[in-house]
């Protein structure tokens, strides 16, 4: 009986793909030829605006670029500019410009009349507004407002710390004044 010897390292090479999961990039552009459809993936999760998620892409792969030789593991590729997308989202959110200014005009007036229908068609907008919010905001709303609950209890209702209550709350509330139906029965 025979038994094959192998003779040479060839005969022993795997492909690279059963050996390593990840790939090794000579150089930069190569990695963002590679990863830039699954990278613009990531980004455009981000950002509600696909040339938003683009600029943002950008940002983080020149953040990435600059690192670039610094980064050793090629493996953590992938991590570092996620890393990259989200720290960059971040900044540029905590940077967005609020305007505020002073007015003459109240921008809430007070609502008054005793009219049942004006009542009415005001309760029915204020649902329809509510409805149009998403989910988790609409759940906080109506649990702080309709159910009268403290911050402190919609947060152990859902799970969720007060902070996150509170935000998710002025966004919405925010989202309601801005209601286009609101503002025609106000």
């Amino acid at each position: 009986m025979t038994t094959s010897v192998c003779t040479s390292a060839l005969d022993l090479a795997v492909p690279a793909r059963q050996t390593r999961p990840y790939a090794t990039y000579p150089s930069f552009s190569s990695y963002v030829k590679a990863r830039q459809p699954v990278l613009l993936r990531t980004a455009r999760s981000l950002t509600a605006n696909p040339c938003d998620a683009e600029d943002l892409l950008q940002t983080a792969l020149t953040k990435t670029y600059v690192a670039w030789e610094r980064i050793e593991d090629h493996r953590a590729l992938d991590g570092y500019v996620r890393r990259a997308l989200l720290n960059t989202r971040t900044s540029q959110w905590r940077k967005r410009k609020v305007d505020e200014f002073a007015t003459d005009e109240i921008p809430e007036p007070e609502l008054g009349g005793d009219d049942p229908a004006e009542q009415q068609a005001l309760h029915d907008a204020m649902w329809r507004a509510i409805m149009k919010l998403p989910a988790r905001q609409r759940a906080m709303v109506v649990l702080r407002y309709y159910e009268d609950l403290s911050e402190v209890q919609t947060a152990e209702v859902l799970g969720v710390s007060v902070g996150t209550v509170k935000s998710a709350v002025s966004r919405a509330l925010g989202k309601l004044r801005e209601d286009p139906e609101l503002g025609l029965v106000r």
